[in-house]
Order: structure tokens, then sequence, then C-alpha cells
């Protein structure tokens, strides 16, 4: 069953978009409205806009756009009854569950409960005889007890069927397990534990919850770490490990680092800033949750030819994001972990100085490039400065990039003039670039070929326009549903999506109720949402009039009628015979 009508009422009465909004969004008014940079998708002019009329809002950069319910889910990565949950924690109210049928939200809250009994199982394990090895191989890399507790550390026994036999003991059932990516499928079909002998390390999201694991094998065997895939509660490419940990750091500063052990071996030392992508290349996603708890970033991977791969790929993405980005080189082909260890009780000493000491990321860009040329020979000089142009040309900020492009001169024996025409010519290429992939978007766009959430309106784009107008006006004219119902019912809508969205239209403001995109959450996915958030934001500012209105229904049912005699000229003959047969029925009954 749906929410009751007055809970969400009451909800959206104290959920307002603008105020939950800015605790994500760094929101400017530009008239009636608010604008940001959006959180969904990287961009350095506000396209981000929050509608506080209708309590909607809308990127038309990415086109992702909905209600306060579709932006909590989104940007927490939240299913429907967990961001209405979400939502009403923060307003005092309580959510009138026996009310809700919501089977993925049951899903998602036993693989939860199967995650935290499995940590718990795991650090039993460490603790006790069998995990010996594991806690031997802690230890050994310096970790205290203390920190092992902190991070809820664990170890999987060499057993295949004892977590599963342990979890099935508390009622629940190998599809469970198998969801929840702490078993697989055997050949004899029985749930068998995906880790074994391994030192565990769970991940804990930002709400406290275990979503995950990591498993590191003590052996030579390969691999030699196993994680979680993606589950209904995790993924991937959204997490940070220790990130609930260095969430509540004042510092302003995050310290990217590469695997598990350096981040708690920095925690330990006192850094308790640090984090690490999730065995994945860092994402956009992983960038922008950064940038909601920092303004910079310190990233400390390996100094391997890998590490440095990883580094030039997380620049940009970090830069993107509106962060401010560091490197850290730790001396010796150390990682962090073996360079705090190495120097005993100045380890923490020693690391603080290597972080007060390291430069930025443009300047590491920079020197990384002069290291790969002989800038002492002419064809050194002009590779160098070719490479390096194409990194200035990178940063937006001015006053940064003519400072780089004077330091740049001053070291390549040229005019500081040349290196900025350089620049100059590198900016008009990447313009142009950029111009070519808007207007290909663009005209995307108009034509309707990448709406898959109505693809049905490439083939009919003036009747699904005209439908949209309709769909536009009934959520700023309520009171007009019952003569739009008459002269136009939803079975005479030519596209499927919009036929849907105006029913649904229809259905609830009947029930005499100030319409919003919340009352659309429960039946929409969070794409439709979008697709009807769009609608709105583009007809905000020119709403329509009462001539506008009787167009859309002429042009809708004119289209109607021509997709009918379309229809009709590629019939069969049988089919022909069917549909005159309807036709005198309808007559015989108006009759």
């Amino acid at each position: 069953m749906p929410l009751p009508d007055s809970f969400l009422d009451e909800l959206k009465a104290r959920s307002d978009i603008t105020e939950i909004v800015s605790g994500y969004v760094s929101l400017k008014r530009r008239g009636k409205n608010m604008v940001g940079l959006c959180p969904f998708h990287n961009e350095k002019t506000p396209s981000f806009n929050i509608y506080p009329e209708n309590g909607s809002f809308y990127c038309f950069g990415c086109g992702t756009g909905g209600d306060v319910i579709t932006f909590i889910r989104r940007i927490e990565n939240l299913d429907y009854m967990e961001a209405v949950r979400f939502l009403a924690q923060r307003a005092g109210l309580n959510v009138p569950e026996d009310q809700v049928d919501d089977g993925m939200a049951r899903l998602r809250s036993r693989i939860l409960e199967i995650n935290r009994e499995t940590a718990r199982f795991y650090h039993r394990i460490l603790m006790g005889e069998e995990g010996k090895a594991g806690l031997s191989y802690l230890m050994g890399r310096g970790l205290s007890l203390r920190t092992i507790r902190h991070f809820g550390l664990g170890f999987s026994p060499a057993g295949r069927f004892q977590l599963c036999d342990h979890l099935r003991g508390m009622g629940y059932s190998d599809e469970e397990l198998i969801t929840a990516n702490v078993a697989f499928k055997s050949r004899s079909g029985r749930a068998m534990d995906r880790f074994n002998n391994r030192v565990m390390y769970p991940i804990i999201d930002l709400r406290g919850n275990v979503i995950a694991f990591g498993g590191r094998i003590l052996t030579d065997e390969k691999p030699k770490y196993i994680n979680t895939n993606d589950t209904p509660v995790y993924h991937k490419s959204n997490g940070l490990f220790a990130m609930n940990f260095a969430k509540n750091t004042d510092s302003g500063q995050l310290i990217l680092a590469e695997g598990y052990m350096d981040v708690i071996s920095l925690h330990q030392a006192g850094f308790t800033q640090a984090i690490a992508s999730l065995g994945t290349s860092l994402t956009t996603e992983q960038a922008r949750l950064i940038s909601r708890y920092a303004k910079e970033v310190v990233i400390c991977y390996d100094s391997d030819s890998a590490g440095q791969k990883a580094t030039a790929r997380a620049i940009p993405i970090l830069r993107e994001a509106g962060l401010l980005v560091r490197v850290m080189s730790v001396p010796d082909g150390k990682d962090p972990d073996e360079f705090i260890r190495s120097h005993g009780e100045e380890g923490r000493l020693r690391f603080q100085k290597l972080l007060d000491a390291c430069g930025n990321d443009v300047e590491y860009q920079l020197q990384k490039l002069k290291s790969q040329q002989n800038i002492q020979t002419e064809s050194g000089r002009v590779q160098y400065l070719n490479a390096a142009a194409e990194v200035l040309a990178g940063i937006q900020n001015p006053i940064e990039r003519d400072v780089y492009a004077g330091r740049l001169a001053e070291e390549a024996g040229v005019e500081r003039s040349s290196v900025l025409l350089l620049i100059r010519q590198l900016d008009r290429k990447r313009e142009k670039i950029r111009r070519k992939q808007e207007l290909r978007t663009a005209q995307q766009e108009i034509g309707a070929v990448k709406d898959r959430v109505n693809p049905e309106k490439k083939d009919h784009l003036r009747a699904a326009a005209a439908e949209e107008g309709l769909i536009a006006h009934l959520f700023s004219h309520p009171d007009d549903a019952e003569n739009l119902r008459a002269k136009i019912p939803p079975e005479k809508f030519c596209t499927a999506f919009n036929r849907r969205v105006y029913g649904l239209l229809l259905e609830k403001i009947g029930k005499d109720r100030v319409l919003t995109l919340s009352d659309l959450s429960h039946d929409l996915t969070v794409e439709e949402i979008s697709s009807v958030a769009r609608i709105l934001a583009r007809r905000n500012d020119t709403p329509a009039i009462r001539q506008d209105v009787e167009e859309y229904i002429r042009v809708i049912l004119q289209e109607g009628e021509k997709m009918g005699r379309e229809d009709i000229q590629k019939a069969s003959d049988e089919e022909l015979v069917l549909q005159l047969q309807r036709i005198r029925e309808q007559k015989n009954r108006r009759n």
C-alpha cells in the first residue's frame, strides 16, 4: 500500500527542498528560484535549479530532476522508502510502516542485518583460536587491538560453510545470503561461504551500516584481495573506505590513499582524514562525495607506475568536483603504511612533514613532465612546453594560470607571452570541441533521440509536446482537472508515458489536494520523475494561457486521428472487420 496522503502532506510541509539541498549544494538566488553547481555531474557554470514554488529541482545540464524525495534518493543512493524514512527522521515524523508494502526495502534491510551479523562473526573468529593467523598478520603490520576493534576487522575461517551455517541458524535463507554476496551457490545448489581464510575488512557507509567486505588472503594464492560485488545495498563506484570516520574531521582536508591497510595505518597514526576508493579507479561519484566533506584532497597513492597512472586519472576528476588537489610523493617507493612503520615513533611526525610539504596537482604534473624530457635540448624544451601548456589550459583560475605560465616560461627560456598564446590556442581548440558536443547533445534532445523514458516521443514530437504542455498546466491549475478529463481523457494521449503521468495526475487531483512531484514519487522511477521535472522546468517561466491549453487539446486529438488513419492503412482485412464491429457496438451502446 502507498503511504497515506496525510503523512506525505506533513512530510512535504516539513521538508523544504531549498533547505535540504543547500546541505549538499551551494545555492544562490536567481529571481524567485535558486541555482547552483549540479551535484550529479561535473560542470563549471551553474545549471542546477531549485523551484521553491512547486518543490522541485532540475538540472539543464544533465537532465536530472525531481522532488525532495528524489533528490535524497539520488544523493544518498537510497530507494524510495529509505529516502522517506531519511526525511521523516530529519523532520521528527514516524513513518506509518504498517501501511507500507515495500519488498525491496525489506530485502535491503535483511541484507544489512546479514552484513552486520557477518561482521560480528568474522571479528569473533579473529579473536578466537581459528583467527590466530589473521590476528598475527594484523599485529605484525603494527596494528593495535584498539585499532582492530575500531575498524571491526575480522577473519573468515578456512571452512566453506561455517558462516552460512551460522546465518542460516539465525533464520536467513540461502537466497538472501547469495543476494548479500556473503555466499555463492555451490555445484550441489547449497549456499557456500564467499570468503575463506582471509583477513576481513568491513566497509561501512555514512550511516554506520556494514554494506560490504574486502578480504585479503594470507598465502601466495591469487587473487590477493576479494571484494563484495555490487548488491542492493552496495555500489563500489559510490563508496569510500573509512569515510564514515573521516567525515567527522573538521580540517577541510581528506587524504586519498590506495588501500585498506594504508588508511587504517594512517588513522592509527592520528591522520583520521584518510580514505580510500574501493578496489576501483576513482569515480566522479566518489569525488562528489568527497567534495561534500572537504575543500582539499591530498592524493597519497603508491609511487609505482600503477600509482602514478591512478594519480593522473584522479586529478582532473577531483578538480572538476571543485576540490583543491595536492599530491604527496612518499620517499623510497614506500606506501604510507610502510613509511610510517619504518620510522617507528617518528613515523607520525615524518608523515606530517611530507603532508605539509607536498605541492599541488599542477606542480606535480609539471614536475613529472619535466622529468620525462631533456629540456637542455631544443626538441626537449618544445615537447615539455607543449605538454605543460595542456596542463595549464585545464586551469580555470586566470591568476593561477598566469603565475604558472610565467614560471614555465622562465624554466624553458622563452617569452611568457608565447606560453600564454599557446595556452589560448589550446583553449580555443577545447572550446570548439565542447561546443560541438553541446550542439550534438542539443540536437539529440530536440529530436528526442535520447528520451529513454518516453521513447515514442521521437515518432510523435508534435503530440508529445502538446501532452507535456497539458501535464505542466495541470500542476499549476489543478482546478482545471475535471474540464480536461471531459475534453481529453488519458486514453486520447499518443505516447504511453505521458498518458500514464496524465492519468496519475487526474487521479490524485481528484482527492482535492495541492499536487507536487512528491505525489508521483511512489509511482514513478527516479528517471521518470526527472522527465516530469524537465517538463515543469522548461515551462516554469512561460505558463500556458487558455488559448495554449485549447491548442494542446486540438493537437493531441488531431495527431491521435492521424495515428488512427495510419493504423487502418497498415491493418489486415481481419483487423479491419474487427475494428468495424467495435465501432458498431459503440454506436449501439450510445443509442
